[in-house]
């Protein structure tokens, strides 16, 4: 099967990509610099590990010196705020480490580069659901450094030869995502609720969101190693639900009614997100196999298991 090489592999998304790898048979080695990451997410599993942050030029070595056959780039500053907060970190990480990353794969002639991008390339869309041909119009400046870097994948497709993929996730969720610093709305919202706080709501709560369980996305990655040819497509649920909805879902499921309150809106989000995943589902044989409610359920289990496990 090869070796694969997961930049961003102790994070939430990646260290679901790392375990679904190995369950394909594939060889695994991460990257990680655990500055969102977590080493108790891939303690258990039978990979290599290499402390390192993509924004430093030394890890072009590195990357050469593990050899892998595949890299899934996932290492990446996340936050929309964070990205208008501090919009040359945001480029420091999301597009100077990224070049890192392409350069690297570039020397050791990797079989294919999976990227994972985002649906904040597309903006407030002009139609729904979004097709992987919609303009891009990012609102942010991370929507911004993702689009960045998809169009430097396509040169180093171009000059270089450099197979590629670009996957574009909608609302990643599930266990293992921070509340803190990857702030996912779902992840926040069963924080909040197992600690029997009120959740708040940015906005007016009707904006609406494209939710994706986390093995789905890893499952889709795992897949995606296989194809031939360049490619980018959705990978998402196809189904859009909205922030009073979601919450009252998951009140629901933790059995609460806490009193909601409402916030001005944040500089940056997109109004309705629905993602067409139909180009993932032809090309990769994938689909989603998990749904929101049950989704939700194992988020909510997992976040109350994490509030037994800190000390009182």
């Amino acid at each position: 099967m090869g070796k694969v090489l997961v930049t961003g592999g102790a994070g939430f998304i990646g260290s679901h990509i790392a375990e679904v790898l190995l369950e394909h048979g594939y060889e695994v080695a991460v990257i990680d610099n655990f500055s969102t990451g977590s080493r108790h997410h891939i303690a258990h599993l039978p990979i290599e590990v290499y402390p390192c942050d993509i924004t430093d030029p030394r890890v072009i070595d590195l990357i050469v010196s593990i050899h892998p056959d595949y890299i899934v780039h996932q290492a990446a500053q996340v936050s929309v705020p964070g990205s208008i907060r501090d919009i040359l970190f945001d480029e420091e990480v999301n597009v100077k480490g990224s070049l890192h990353v392409i350069k690297a794969a570039v020397r050791v002639s990797a079989r294919k580069v999976l990227f994972a991008s985002s649906a904040a390339v597309y903006g407030n869309p002009a139609e729904l659901p979004i097709t992987p041909f919609h303009p891009a119009r990012p609102e942010s400046p991370y929507g911004l450094s993702k689009w960045t870097v998809e169009q430097y994948f396509k040169m180093a497709g171009k000059f270089y030869g450099l197979p590629y993929g670009i996957l574009r996730y909608s609302n990643v969720y599930g266990p293992r995502q921070d509340a803190n610093g990857e702030g996912g709305v779902v992840a926040i919202f069963a924080d909040r609720i197992t600690r029997k706080i009120p959740p708040v709501i940015y906005g007016d709560g009707e904006q609406t969101r494209d939710f994706i369980y986390v093995r789905d996305v890893a499952e889709a990655n795992a897949r995606a190693l296989a194809v031939r040819g360049n490619f980018c497509v959705n990978i998402s649920s196809g189904k859009s639900v909205s922030i009073q909805e979601l919450l009252g879902m998951m009140q629901k499921a933790a059995g609460t009614g806490l009193e909601v309150s409402f916030a001005e809106a944040r500089e940056g989000d997109i109004r309705h997100s629905l993602l067409s995943n139909d180009g993932a589902k032809n090309l990769l044989g994938w689909e989603p196999a998990v749904g929101l409610p049950e989704g939700i359920r194992k988020t909510m289990d997992d976040a109350r298991g994490n509030l037994l496990l800190q000390p009182s």
